[in-house]
């Protein structure tokens, strides 16, 4: 499918998820049987040798930059089991804890990591989520992190109510007045339980509903990281160092390249970037396009972000798409990690 066969369906999901549109979703009724079946058959090899234990990475990061009367900065992970770190066996190995140590080392600041991602969560699952974030007015995140999409695919949500739940969302937290960075929906064509034709549906219906995320997030003030390629040609040219145990998650290498992604975008929603590094630079194809083309280019390439740039233009909003250099990460120090619950 074309950048712009992309772009206008993804403006039609976003459309329909604000103005409360329906629909059965991604892919046609005649194809919905066949792709049961290969789900059916897919799940029972997925989880196979999984890990269900999520390890619990709350705490302090980078205590060592504290300053007397200078408070931590606070982040948040909301989403799925891809925000929470299943598949990893060590609190330093999940996304939270290697953006956390990032974070801390860039804006030399200690980071306060707190994780309410729900593993099998669907968007639905973030309203519930964000009240937990929100509990208490007087400690609200500087930045919130979302990692979610699989499950609404997998399980057949309407794309038009995933949005809508995800754009209600991020429009809570910015109320609130955090900082929101959304990582899309991963490619789920590229899981190795998944067959074809399958594996072409589930390539289809990812980028279609992350191309729709990218739009409903940047126009409630978020942005968003393209996750769709780091479940592609790396994870697929390195199944067994990029997939866990189960062939689903992400191992411990797989987190860190997702980390080194999302990071920069972190920063920079911060103020933490460098400022010549916020300009879009041509040789890279960075620039000013409208939002639902920056959201399709974006929903192709990994790593790629999405921020609002202009409020309107000759077709609509316009966004700034960037592609940043990934960071390497610095090795998680040990937090001082608060107990469960």
């Amino acid at each position: 499918m074309t950048s712009m066969s992309r772009a206008r369906a993804a403006r039609r999901i976003a459309t329909g998820a604000a103005y409360g549109g329906g629909g059965i979703g991604l892919v046609g009724v005649a194809a919905m049987g066949l792709l049961l079946a290969e789900a059916q058959m897919a799940r029972r090899h997925v989880g196979i040798g999984a890990i269900s234990h999520v390890p619990h990475a709350d705490g302090l990061y980078g205590s060592g930059y504290a300053v007397p009367g200078e408070p931590p900065l606070r982040m948040v992970l909301l989403g799925d089991s891809t925000a929470a770190g299943q598949g990893v066996r060590r609190a330093g190995q999940t996304p939270g804890a290697l953006l956390a140590s990032g974070l801390a080392a860039v804006a030399e600041r200690p980071v306060e990591l707190r994780n309410v991602a729900l593993p099998g969560a669907r968007s639905d699952d973030l309203d519930r989520q964000v009240a937990l974030v929100l509990a208490d007015p007087a400690r609200v995140p500087d930045i919130c992190v979302v990692m979610i999409g699989a499950n609404d695919v997998t399980h057949r949500m309407p794309p038009t109510r995933s949005v809508r739940h995800l754009s209600a969302a991020v429009r809570r937290l910015r109320t609130a007045g955090a900082e929101v960075v959304v990582g899309t929906c991963p490619d789920l064509g590229t899981l190795q339980p998944v067959q074809q034709p399958l594996r072409w549906l589930a390539r289809r219906a990812s980028r279609h509903l992350a191309a729709a995320q990218t739009i409903g997030v940047v126009e409630q003030g978020g942005r968003t990281v393209s996750l769709g390629d780091l479940l592609g040609p790396e994870f697929a040219a390195n199944p067994r160092e990029l997939f866990g145990p189960d062939h689903y998650h992400p191992s411990a290498e797989g987190y860190a390249t997702a980390a080194m992604a999302v990071l920069p975008t972190v920063c920079a929603a911060l103020g933490l970037w460098p400022a010549e590094e916020e300009r879009p630079d041509a040789a890279r194809h960075e620039g000013f396009l409208p939002v639902a083309r920056a959201a399709a280019e974006a929903a192709s390439e990994a790593g790629t972000e999405v921020t609002a740039a202009m409020p309107s233009g000759p077709r609509g909003p316009w966004a700034l798409l960037k592609r940043r250099r990934r960071r390497r990460l610095p090795e998680p120090e040990p937090a001082r990690v608060t107990p469960p619950g």
